[in-house]
């Protein structure tokens, strides 16, 4: 599982708004209430009151206060506007409410993709099974197969789980560390903001999230807006977590009693398993690389697809993985070789400079590449990531969100410049943006008389959004994942006793991340 890593600092925030009391996570003592219509808000440095924000944008008013604190005010401007040119006023606000309130809970499954290169998955199956029982001490919770991916394994997640006790000595954690614990990660210590004053190695400790990232380092009590997420065990003292010998590591919190109840994958099975959302599986899968061809990851890191993509080659053939960023590049070099696939040669490089404009040396392997040298292409752009789970505060302000654009666009003519006519072109975002996602396809069809749209299989998803001038056969080649989609609801085991395999399936591809994803094929005319 994910480690919980360093806090990153956070625009001021409040959980979603949720839709049933049932889908709400558990709030902490002294949280924020969601406050009056004079009440005063910061949004990116800027504050203001209610009605301000009437007169500005009277819609966005119709939801929640709380929702209102999830994004910068310009940024809810922008979202809102662009649904209510797709769906009209009414719908467009029942729509975003809706998103937000989806988008601050985990998703219900928790998805693994097996490394058919070296395990079936029945095999696997019965390894993971076994393992959930010995950390679920005995709880039988299903490991499911999925029909149309078929080297995928979800586990529902067991939660939100209400009868938990309080204990009065409590660590606080940063927002993306929180957000690693709702998806069934321990507590390291890199994560972890603040303890009580007397906490010592082995005592029973409640956990919560510092959402708004204004806990101050050390402290001994935080009375802010906190989310709890459950209870743990302290690895360490309180003297231990904040020493300033050497770098801070290790596990600080052994978590027991989560509020959602989802398997930890430390050192589990770690050459036989990936963890990856279930969009992303999908993405590899429409791609449809085969045994020999030349594949092209544009922009690979952490190389959960890279690596799906070798394995679905059978490791035979060639793929390469581009990333900017150094220690990107050794991450994805470690996955390869811990999952022991020899086609992949990773490459630090900018992926908008990988078109060469000379001619390149013979034994040159690694980027710029000339026109047309890739038989399929996988650009998995940069973007806001607004469709990432769980997620109780956004703090890019609307400049930062709108500079994917232009950034996706440069990807995007550099790619379908490499690819071979006849090739393959995948572009997916985790975001939900209509600007990064069908206004892109609308972009890429005027500009790329080369391109047309082709169906994607499998398609488990929705259709595209409307609103970017796309016909509606278009929209249908489309596939958009709507963590909306899905009416929020607890999951026990009685409700798992309860349900048919199918339903269970049925919803794991419904509630998940936000995702989108395009499939073109370049034609062989010039």
């Amino acid at each position: 599982m994910p480690r919980c890593g360093g806090s990153t600092g956070a625009a001021a925030a409040c959980p979603a708004p949720m839709v049933t009391p049932a889908a709400a996570l558990p709030a902490a003592p002294g949280g924020g209430g969601p406050g009056g219509p004079g009440a005063r808000h910061t949004f990116s440095g800027t504050k203001c009151t209610a009605q301000q924000v009437w007169r500005k944008k009277p819609q966005l008013l119709m939801l929640p206060n709380k929702a209102l604190k999830f994004l910068p005010m310009k940024l809810c401007h922008c979202l809102v506007s662009k649904l209510i040119t797709a769906l009209g006023t009414q719908e467009a606000e029942k729509k975003y409410q809706s998103l937000l309130s989806h988008l601050s809970h985990p998703p219900a499954f928790t998805t693994v993709r097996v490394n058919t290169h070296l395990a079936s998955v029945k095999h696997v199956k019965k390894l993971l099974f076994e393992e959930i029982q010995k950390q679920f001490k005995g709880l039988c919770v299903p490991v499911l197969e999925h029909p149309k991916l078929q080297d995928i394994l979800l586990i529902p997640v067991i939660g939100p789980r209400r009868d938990l006790k309080k204990h009065a000595s409590e660590v606080i954690v940063g927002a993306q560390c929180g957000y690693a614990v709702l998806r069934g990660a321990h507590v390291y210590v890199p994560g972890i903001v603040s303890t009580s004053r007397f906490v010592k190695a082995g005592d029973l400790v409640s956990v919560y999230s510092d959402i708004e990232g204004k806990c101050k380092r050390g402290a001994k009590e935080f009375d802010g807006v906190k989310v709890f997420l459950g209870n743990g065990i302290s690895e360490l003292s309180r003297s231990e977590i904040f020493s300033s010998n050497g770098q801070l590591k290790g596990l600080g919190v052994r978590m027991i009693e989560p509020v959602y109840l989802s398997p930890s994958f430390d050192n589990v099975l770690p050459s036989h398993l990936f963890l990856q959302n279930l969009p992303s599986v999908v993405v590899s899968h429409i791609l449809n690389p085969q045994p020999g061809e030349k594949i092209l990851d544009m922009c690979a890191a952490p190389g959960g697809k890279t690596t799906h993509l070798a394995a679905l080659m059978h490791d035979q053939g060639e793929v390469i993985a581009m990333d900017k960023i150094a220690n990107k590049i050794k991450k994805i070099k470690q996955n390869a070789e811990l999952l022991q696939l020899n086609c992949i040669k990773a490459f630090c490089y900018d992926g908008t400079k990988a078109l060469s404009v000379e001619k390149r040396e013979d034994k040159q392997e690694g980027p710029p590449f000339l026109p047309e040298s890739f038989d399929r292409i996988l650009l998995d752009a940069p973007c806001s990531g607004m469709g990432q789970r769980p997620n109780m505060v956004y703090s890019s302000t609307l400049k930062e969100v709108t500079s994917y654009q232009p950034l996706q666009r440069k990807l995007f003519t550099v790619a379908v410049k490499l690819l071979k006519p006849g090739g393959v072109l995948v572009y997916s975002t985790c975001t939900i943006t209509l600007s990064e996602n069908e206004e892109q396809v609308a972009w890429a069809l005027k500009t790329f008389p080369c391109l047309q749209l082709h169906p994607q299989e499998p398609h488990i998803g929705g259709e595209g959004m409307k609103g970017a001038g796309l016909s509606l056969d278009q929209l249908k080649l489309l596939q958009r994942f709507d963590p909306s989609a899905v009416t929020l609801q607890g999951m026990d085991i009685n409700y798992l006793q309860g349900s048919r395999e199918d339903d269970l399936i049925s919803l794991a591809n419904k509630d998940c991340i936000g995702f989108f994803i395009a499939k073109f094929i370049k034609s062989n005319s010039k």
